[in-house]
């Protein structure tokens, strides 16, 4: 990690669970970081909850990945006061429950906003500032084992499925096509999704009081690992599961 000190990350999602333990991995690695989330009273608390030699690397901006008016506020003001952006964490998402032919089509469409089209704005807007001051810069998209494969759950956990892994499975597609496309643009910017299982955060607590689950610590350590990678080694898809996952 020591190539990334003092160079800007932002992480999406940051108020709490995977991008909260992310945002701490890395400033603890020395780097500059911009949190990003809808929630900003939630990052004040985790800015206040860091030693004071950590707080003053993090920046907290109000931002919603779905609107694309949003984001692009959000990265104009990390052009203009930090430069740019040399590692886009991709991790905001949202999970509602319900089943997908009964529960509120507003509820399908805000899933698919989030998880699919926040990170497409998210991604142009780095690339777009990576290429335009030449680093070879790394984005990571938080994906999820059901944007993989989906198994027969059963009925007590299909309400808790609906749209959310048809959201996973565009980024898997959208790992790929951004990796094409870097390589078609002449850049060395580095891709990689990581796909874990259960992991315990708010989004699913319920579902963990029954199943074998990863916690956002284990993730963020996935991240760290994969930008610590030589800059010939692209880490392209990452799978961690917890021991004992049944599917």
């Amino acid at each position: 990690m020591e190539r990334w000190k003092n160079s800007c990350a932002v992480v999406t999602g940051a108020s709490s669970g995977i991008g909260a333990a992310i945002v701490k991995s890395l400033l603890k690695a020395d780097l500059q970081v911009v949190g990003l989330a809808r929630r900003f009273d939630r990052m004040e608390q985790l800015r206040s909850s860091l030693a004071n030699s950590l707080q003053s690397r993090l920046h907290i901006i109000k931002c919603d990945v779905s609107d694309m008016m949003s984001v692009n506020e959000a990265f104009d003001w990390i052009e203009e006061h930090l430069d740019g952006v040399d590692i886009l964490i991709n991790n905001a998402g949202v999970h509602i429950k319900g089943q997908l032919l009964t529960m509120n089509i507003n509820d399908v469409e805000k899933t698919l906003q989030t998880n699919v089209m926040g990170m497409v704005y998210c991604a142009r807007r780095a690339f777009n500032s990576m290429k335009k001051r030449n680093v070879n810069g790394h984005l990571v998209l938080i994906n999820s084992i059901l944007g993989h494969n989906l198994p027969n759950l059963g009925p007590s956990i299909t309400p808790f499925v609906n749209i959310y892994p048809m959201s996973k499975h565009a980024t898997v597609a959208m790992t790929e096509v951004l990796r094409q496309e870097f390589r078609e643009n002449q850049t060395k910017i580095k891709i990689t999704s990581i796909s874990p299982g259960l992991v315990n955060t708010e989004m699913t607590t319920e579902i963990c009081k029954t199943m074998p689950a990863l916690e956002p610590e284990e993730i963020s350590t996935a991240v760290l690992y994969c930008l610590s990678t030589p800059a010939h080694v692209q880490v392209h898809e990452l799978i961690i599961k917890p021991l004992g996952e049944e599917f």
